[in-house]
Order: structure tokens, then sequence, then C-alpha cells
């Protein structure tokens, strides 16, 4: 009788709107959460935390949402961002733009004025759902606590169904106090929970899939290029499959790398411009031919080349207007694929002349950049410490680190010399090629791979974006090893020519100029992580052991010469 009590009184306790907000959270799968917390949104934050969601608290909310999408994409779960009303949804926007950019998985939840108040100068009042609409997949508003279930039922579900993107829920202040029974809001969420996740991905006719097979099997030079929407459809067995049954060289883009080893014996990635500019069919999986990707358009690539284009989105086939378009979710377009040459097998072997001049080419290519990278270059070039770090990051063996890269030089550099061996372990500046992502990566990396270790190579340029976020990695203890190529400024120091150093200013530092040799190591040790300064080979290979063995927070930094890299890295012609 007394169990019979205790139950019924529990069933009319009332719980308020960041109660329910949590308990929706976790029922709908929401485990991690990053954001910045303040007025309307603690309380939700700690309610959270109490059901089983991990918070991680930023400095900053771009930091914050650049971390939630990173996790949307490794995970395969939307990342959530939580932020205050007004500047905290506004400086919220870099992280949607970018998921939505980059088509990873996340939503932006954010308090908001009373609504009662709206209209009316309130604090931190804000028309956030205009605001968000042109970053949004999906933007909705609970305006009753009873639609709160719903609305984070239908931004988690939004988030990864087709191309995913970024989605938007707002709460208003007055939502988040209001109160309903503990019976009422499980009945709420057993409501929402019958169409959550009730996703259908049509299947490619069985037609479309022999045309493509007939593309390749009558191909003189096919060639396989593969992005980040295979890595984020976990599509990489597949991949292996099709590329060692048929022989056909594959080149991945930036963050594709590691789908297949770069070490792999069909990798074209050192003989990207033989590949790109004399393959006559490409099938093209969960890449955009976007600029990553010269458009699929002459120079670079042949004026007669056909593509088989695999996306998820229509509107992307239809936009590129492929020879071929496959709708589909590439892994299991891929299967199909597989499926069908498994029925009737052919193979480019070592000796087709196509594979043999790749093979020839990148074979080339790589003994030029060793021989490059066989010099030590003391003041360091980027070559010189890059090289060690590639070599100290390949002894790891297996799990091997996720790799996050960001800048100008430090990046392309990074791009043609670090190794990768293993599927999403590689997060840069992507389609958006967006500074500033950096330390949200490496946090959002760190907690989604907790068996990895995490290396950031980044310029101090980017570094300089979030880099107070390595007080976050110290709070945590989350294993990120970040090493900051120091040259002293974006690009480099002061590269004005004599015509340009005029005016009343002309006393002020360049534009591109940073303080040099900045001492970026004793920031993190001012929070009790571990700094090194480096200037040598010997002082770099003791910092990287020591650093990887410890697999604790620390910044690495790395004195490098400031005229040693190009301005704009590889994209000069746009500056």
């Amino acid at each position: 009788m007394a169990d019979s009590d205790d139950n019924s009184h529990a069933s009319s306790n009332p719980i308020d709107g960041n109660v329910l907000v949590a308990k929706s959270l976790a029922r709908f799968g929401a485990d991690r959460m990053f954001g910045v917390v303040g007025i309307p949104v603690t309380s939700m934050a700690n309610r959270a935390v109490s059901l089983g969601v991990r918070f991680i608290a930023f400095h900053n909310e771009q930091s914050a949402g650049y971390a939630a999408s990173a996790y949307g994409y490794l995970s395969g779960r939307p990342g959530v961002l939580l932020t205050v009303s007004g500047p905290g949804c506004v400086h919220g926007l870099a992280g949607m733009s970018n998921a939505m950019a980059n088509a990873w998985p996340m939503i932006m939840i954010s308090g908001s004025c009373d609504q009662k108040d709206f209209g009316r100068g309130d604090f931190q009042e804000l028309d956030q759902i205009e605001a968000v609409k042109p970053f949004s997949k999906l933007s909705l508003k609970a305006k009753d606590i009873r639609e709160i279930p719903d609305c984070v039922s239908r931004v988690l579900d939004c988030a990864v169904s087709g191309r995913p993107g970024g989605c938007y829920l707002d709460l208003p202040t007055d939502v988040l106090h209001q109160t309903i029974s503990e019976s009422e809001s499980e009945s709420l969420l057993a409501a929402a929970s019958e169409s959550f996740g009730k996703r259908e991905i049509a299947s490619v006719p069985n037609s479309e899939i022999e045309k493509a097979v007939s593309l390749l099997r009558n191909a003189e030079r096919p060639l396989i290029v593969f992005g980040k929407g295979a890595a984020f459809a976990r599509a990489e067995e597949e991949l292996k499959k099709l590329v060692e049954r048929t022989g056909i060289p594959f080149l991945p883009t930036p963050m594709g790398k590691g789908l297949l080893p770069d070490t792999h014996e069909l990798a074209a990635t050192a003989s990207r411009s033989l590949a790109i500019g004399k393959c006559d069919v490409a099938l093209v999986v969960g890449a955009r031919l976007n600029w990553l990707l010269h458009f699929g358009e002459p120079p670079k690539w042949s004026k007669d080349v056909k593509f088989i284009l695999v996306d998820i989105s229509e509107e992307e086939i239809e936009l590129r207007k492929p020879h071929l378009g496959l709708v589909g979710d590439a892994k299991k377009v891929l299967e199909s694929i597989n499926k069908e040459i498994k029925d009737d097998p052919f193979c480019f072997g070592n000796n087709h002349p196509w594979v043999e001049a790749i093979s020839k080419k990148a074979k080339e290519n790589v003994s030029k950049m060793e021989v490059q990278l066989a010099k030590v270059v003391v003041p360091f070039n980027f070559f010189t410490p890059m090289k060690i770090i590639r070599d100290a990051i390949l002894g790891l063996g297996s799990p091997a680190p996720v790799l996050v890269s960001e800048g100008a030089n430090t990046m392309d550099v990074g791009r043609a010399v670090l190794i990768q061996t293993e599927p999403r372990t590689r997060l840069d500046a992507g389609t958006w090629g967006t500074m500033g992502v950096g330390l949200g990566y490496c946090i959002a990396a760190a907690v989604a791979n907790p068996d990895r270790l995490v290396v950031a190579v980044e310029g101090d340029s980017g570094f300089g974006f979030s880099g107070m976020e390595v007080e976050t990695l110290v709070r945590y203890q989350l294993p990120v090893v970040v090493i900051v190529f120091n040259n002293g400024g974006v690009y480099g120091g002061d590269r004005r020519s004599p015509k340009e150093i005029t005016g009343p200013y002309k006393d002020d530092p360049a534009p591109t100029s940073f303080v040099p040799s900045a001492g970026y190591h004793t920031l993190i040790e001012a929070f009790g992580g571990k700094g090194y300064l480096v200037g040598t080979p010997d002082e770099l290979k003791s910092a990287l052991l020591e650093s990887f063995s410890a697999r604790k927070p620390a910044v690495i930094n790395v004195i490098i010469d400031p005229y040693a890299g190009a301005e704009s890295g590889r994209l000069q012609h746009k500056n």
C-alpha cells in the first residue's frame, strides 16, 4: 500500500520545462551537449546532466557550436549546442552555419525572452527563429511546455534525415518555467516517440545500378572519388570491396582521407592532377562537385568525363547534372554496386595502363616530397616539423589519433605530408574553409572517441580564434595535444612591400602580423596543463614523445621562420 501511495505521489509531482527538455533529449538519444550556460538555460543544463547527458561547458558559443557540429559528424548522432538568448544565439550561428555547409547533423537550443514581453525591448530580445532560418533545416519554437517533447524529437530527427544539417529549437523563458505533472510528461514523451526515427531512405532502382556498373566496366580510365559524406555513412568497408574487386584507383577529398589508407597501392592522392585530368568516368561518392573538386569542370577535369554522382540529396544531383545520378545513402548504394559487380566481376589489374600511370606518377611525387622532407631546416620551415609530427603519429599505430588541422600553410602542407590510415580521423577547415574550428573540433573528437588521442596541428592565427578553450581541455582532462605552428601572424609576419608601408599609421603592425615568438605554450600552463616551446628537431621529438605518452592536455609551441610560407596558402589567386 505504501508503494502504491509513493507511485501515485510521484506521478503527480510537477516538473518544469527545463526538466522536460532534459527528459526529451535523453529519451531521443542526445547524449552529449556543448555550450555556454546563463539566463535562462542554466537549470536545463544541470537537469540534462542529472539524466545522463554529458555537458561540456565552453567559454564561447562559437567554439561550442563547432564542437557540436563535429560531434554530429564523428558520432552519427546530432551534436547539441545550448546557448543563452540574443547574443548567445547569434554566436552559436557560427556552428549552425558550419554544420549546414559540411552537411553535419546538429541542433542548437537557445533560450529566449518571455513571449508576453517580445517586441517591448526585453532582456536579450531577438527574433531568433528569423535569425537562424538561413542556416537551419528546421526551426521550431515551443510556445507551451506541452510542445517540448514533439519539438525536441522533430529537430533531432530532421538533423539526420536526408542531407544532414543544423536544426534549431527556441525555448522562451516562460515556457521553461511552466509546469505539468510527471504522468502527463510521460504521455507526451510516448506520443512523440511514436513518429521518432521512422525515416525511410528510397533505394536506387537496379536499372540505375546496372548503368553505373556498365560505365565503370567499359571505362578506359575510371576513378573513384569519395568524401566526408561517405565517411558519415560509414561506407569504408563497401568502398574497400569496390576498389579491391575492380582495381580502380581512388581519390579522397581531404576529410575523406582514411576511409581507405593513404598508403593503399591504388591511392591517387599523390597523382591527383593526373587522376582528375585524365579520367573518363568518375564515380563520386559522398562528395560535392564544389570548389574543392573544381566544380567538375575543365581545365582541371577532362571536358568529356562522365560523372556518376552518389548523393543523399536529390537537389545536389539536380544542381550538378551528372551523366548519372544515384540518390541514396552512400553505404547502401555501394552495397548494391558491389552486389552487381560480384554477379559479373571485372578488374583493372596492376598492369593496366591507367593503373600503371597513376601508380607511377604517385611514386614520383611521393619521392619528390620525401627528398624535400629529408632536408632538415632550422629555423623551421613547415616541412621539417611536419615530417617529425608525421613520424610520431605513425609510430602510435592503432587506434590512430584524430588529427585536427587548420590554418593556411599549416593545413596545406599537413594535408600533403600527414598520413591518414583510419576512417574519420581527419578534421579540417572543411567545405566552408572555416578558421577557428580547431579547439572545438579537438574537444568534440575527444568526447566522441575517448579511446583515441587527439592531435591538432594549427597555425597561430587559427589557434588564436579559440585559444582560451585550452582551459576546457584541462578542466575535463581531455587527451588533446595542440601543436601551434608559430610564424608570427597570418601567413607569416610583416610581408608588405615598401609602397604599402605609407600613410599616417605606417608604424602600426602589419594587418597580418602578431607578436613575434609569442608564448602560446604558457597559456595552457596557466590552467595546469603542460606547455612546450620548441625550435629544433630534438626539442620537437622530445615534446611529442612525452605529450603523446602522457595523453594529457598540452600545447607545443613550434617556432617557424615567418618567411617560410606563402600568402593565402594554395588559394593565392583568390586574395
